[in-house]
């Protein structure tokens, strides 16, 4: 059964009284017998909201009515060009962080936890208060397409380096330029066992990723042969372990490298070469047909939901004519009216939880207790153990709803450590209209009149209300799409 508005209102209702008594629990369980999935959006879409929502992890308040001031045009255009220049509030947070700030091989002595910890707080931080969204939320497309598992080995500590100079470095650059800097990459190296991967005895670990999950796509055409070709293309490409010298960086060591030719997909590569090898490997699989169609399909699906299909052969094209620039790829996508009319796309919990932090203008340090929430709602970032990263169909995130309500209450209340909400900075000028505006992509209907005088109502009644209010908008079914 899925929880009607009036279900909601009601929730809200006897909510000041669990609040009151902190009955965290017994809001979120009357919210789980009602429903175990997120009903879809029932109304019409909101221009700005749909088109914020979609190019960022959702608006902040001012955001709305900034943009449609300066139109969707001039927004999508400087939202495509970052100058990677941040806001001295955010800098100071990453500052913080050593990992970012150490060597990957002078790091080893920080314990595995405490790097994913960092790790964690530095994305939470960056997709929260970073000026370029649609730069995070590439980052984000980007992170989960080349994931790497950052409890294998030490993995986690080379993380950092791949996090700056692989994704960040080429979210809105060129997907050949990543490809070569992903290959080069001391975490994703060592994540699929390249560094041992020698002539003679050639591990296919990351050749057939590389292929499978990075370039073409399954059932693409390649074969097993392939694999072992791109294999040997890849032998002695490894990690730096000599004394005195950048110890992790990436290395080429000649004397590790299969020097034999090599047939991949139809392409001869000559005897006798050596880092070239891998570098033809990337030069054949970025231009492939089937890298264009299969890195189109992710960007279209990414942006559009279930209608990207819609979008793949042009965005294809695109691809091919500029040799995989992705501004150019996704710059009609974002401008597109079916990124206004297609289906609501359900937000994955790492999403959920920014967009709920920008909406209410939270302050957070983005450390231990806001990503237990992300762990116990099934996305602890880094921690995907499988090389396809987080899966994005919406039948694997609607299983519970529960660890949603908690959070949403706990960050209404106060109750997370490291975050919290001034209610009366964010009470100034603000109403239910502007409020439902903020945690809603589309216009209100009838019914919402009866929420929007909760929130209203809530809001009245002082600093008990506010954690009413914040907790219907962030629990009602419909911020949970974007």
């Amino acid at each position: 059964m899925k929880v009607s508005r009036r279900d909601l209102i009601s929730i809200g209702a006897i909510g000041g009284v669990a609040m009151a008594a902190g009955g965290c629990a017994r809001i979120a369980n009357r919210f789980a017998e009602h429903h175990t999935e997120p009903a879809l959006p029932d109304h019409g879409v909101d221009e700005t909201s749909r088109l914020v929502n979609r190019l960022s992890f959702g608006p902040r308040p001012g955001d709305l009515a900034e943009i449609s001031k300066i139109g969707k045009t001039a927004y999508v255009e400087a939202m495509l060009k970052s100058d990677g220049k941040e806001d001295a509030r955010l800098q100071f947070l990453l500052n913080r962080l050593e990992v970012f700030q150490m060597d990957a091989y002078d790091s080893q002595d920080i314990p595995i936890p405490e790097v994913l910890r960092q790790l964690q707080a530095a994305a939470i931080l960056r997709a929260t208060y970073g000026r370029h969204q649609l730069h995070e939320r590439m980052v984000d497309f980007w992170t989960n397409h080349f994931n790497i598992y950052g409890r294998k080995g030490l993995t986690a500590n080379r993380k950092a380096n791949d996090e700056s100079n692989v994704v960040r470095k080429h979210a809105l650059d060129t997907f050949p330029n990543m490809l070569v800097a992903s290959a080069h990459s001391p975490a994703m190296l060592m994540y699929l066992d390249n560094q041992g991967n020698v002539a003679g005895k050639p591990n296919e670990n990351y050749a057939r990723e590389i292929m499978e999950l990075h370039t073409m796509g399954v059932h693409s055409g390649y074969t097993q042969k392939d694999v072992q070709e791109v294999a040997r293309c890849f032998t002695g490409w490894a990690l730096e372990k000599r004394f005195l010298r950048h110890r992790w960086a990436f290395r080429f060591d000649p004397d590790l490298h299969d020097t034999g030719s090599k047939r991949v997909l139809g392409h001869t590569i000559p005897a006798g070469g050596d880092e070239s090898d891998g570098l033809m490997v990337l030069n054949i699989l970025s231009e492939h047909p089937a890298t264009a169609h299969f890195i189109s399909k992710k960007l279209c699906h990414y942006f559009l939901g279930d209608d990207g299909e819609k979008w793949i052969g042009r965005t294809e094209e695109t691809y091919q004519k500029t040799k995989g620039d992705i501004p150019s790829m996704i710059r009609p996508i974002l401008l597109s009216k079916e990124l206004i009319d297609s289906p609501p796309i359900l937000k994955r919990p790492f999403d959920f939880l920014v967009s709920a932090l920008r909406a209410l203008d939270a302050d957070t340090d983005g450390g231990t207790a806001i990503q237990e929430h992300l762990f116990k709602m099934g996305e602890p970032l880094y921690q995907w153990p499988m090389p396809d990263g987080y899966p994005t169909r919406t039948s694997a995130w609607t299983g519970s709803m529960l660890p949603r309500w908690n959070y949403a209450y706990e960050l209404a209340a106060g109750k997370i450590g490291g975050t919290g909400i001034d209610w009366n900075r964010l009470q100034d000028g603000m109403n239910s209209e502007k409020m439902f505006e903020l945690t809603h992509s589309r216009r209100p209907s009838r019914m919402d009149g009866e929420l929007m005088s909760q929130i209203d109502k809530e809001f009245s009644a002082g600093k008990d209300g506010h954690v009413g209010a914040g907790f219907l908008c962030l629990a009602s079914p419909s911020f949970q799409w974007r």
